[in-house]
């Protein structure tokens, strides 16, 4: 218990490193950690139940283009195209979730990568609507209670604001009779289905979840960069999840946040050689998975087998 409020102190320590160095690119870095945690979390969701989701990136893209769509064709207020966004997300989870969560394992597996292709096929390709590959410019900055987010530092605070509430609210689903019920559907669901466990329902709505929690990312980055193209919501956005979650802790809550932590950065720090991203995120998870396969919060936490 010590070394797990040791290591908060250490991570709300690391969350003031920026204001510390007070640099633009630390802040940049530091504020896609905080978009990206809350995406391995929707992700981490997923896994509690047993299921592993790649169609979190196609949630994000989601979320991203309908907020900037509703901004900049419609005028809608940036926050409440952020909302909305998250809402489209969390709405086509709950349309295609009943179908693909009937099945388990690799066909869950591959039905997600299906769909999360064919979302990235429909940014990329439709052109008059999400621009495709050369994307959206000259989206605005997003305004809060009158307050506009002109700069990074305004965005990393907006960022750890959204990866604290994220994880508090799945801590607290942890804690509760809820956090019961997906922990049985994991590992019992028989057990769960004979006390009157409704499998599909939870399943869905826990994967409605997830998908509003990777709109509400997707919305945060498009607002932030100001440059919007599918590029970030394909295949290798779930990889990235899939290794932020392996390095962490996969099924955790504070596994994401230890493995955003250490994976996010890496691009920025190779991005001179960016051709072998893919090949440094394999051996990571290689490694991971020979000597340290409950990941970093291993280190933390002693998990129950």
């Amino acid at each position: 218990m010590r070394l797990v409020v040791f290591v908060y102190i250490a991570i709300a320590l690391i969350a003031l490193v920026p204001w510390y160095i007070d640099q633009r690119y630390i802040f940049h870095i530091a504020t896609m950690i905080t978009i990206m945690a809350p995406m391995a979390f929707s992700m981490a969701l997923m896994l509690k139940l047993g299921q592993l989701s790649i169609a979190q990136p196609a949630f994000m893209g989601f979320g991203a283009y309908t907020a900037v769509l509703l901004s900049m064709s419609l005028g809608l207020p940036t926050a409440a195209a952020l909302v909305a966004g998250g809402l489209m997300a969390a709405f086509v989870a709950l349309l295609v979730g009943p179908v693909f969560l009937r099945v388990k394992g690799v066909y869950f597996v591959l039905l997600t990568y299906a769909f999360g292709q064919i979302v990235f096929l429909i940014f990329q390709e439709w052109t008059s609507l999400t621009g495709g590959m050369s994307g959206l410019y000259g989206i605005p900055k997003l305004t809060l209670f009158g307050f506009r987010l002109r700069n990074a530092e305004h965005y990393y605070v907006l960022g750890l604001v959204f990866t604290a509430v994220c994880y508090l609210t799945i801590l607290a689903i942890e804690k509760s009779s809820i956090g019961s019920i997906i922990e049985s559907l994991n590992e019992d669901e028989m057990l769960s289905l004979s006390m009157g466990a409704n499998a599909i329902s939870w399943r869905v709505a826990i994967f409605t979840l997830s998908g509003f929690i990777a709109g509400l990312s997707g919305g945060m980055y498009a607002f932030y960069i100001g440059f919007l193209s599918p590029d970030p919501f394909g295949f290798r956005g779930s990889v990235e999840l899939i290794v932020i979650n392996t390095i962490g802790g996969s099924g955790t809550i504070l596994g994401p946040l230890l493995g955003a932590i250490a994976v996010v950065p890496l691009p920025e720090l190779l991005r001179e050689a960016q051709e072998y991203q893919l090949m440094i995120y394999g051996l990571c998870l290689i490694f991971f998975i020979t000597f340290l396969k409950n990941g970093l919060v291993s280190l933390v936490v002693r998990r129950k087998e």
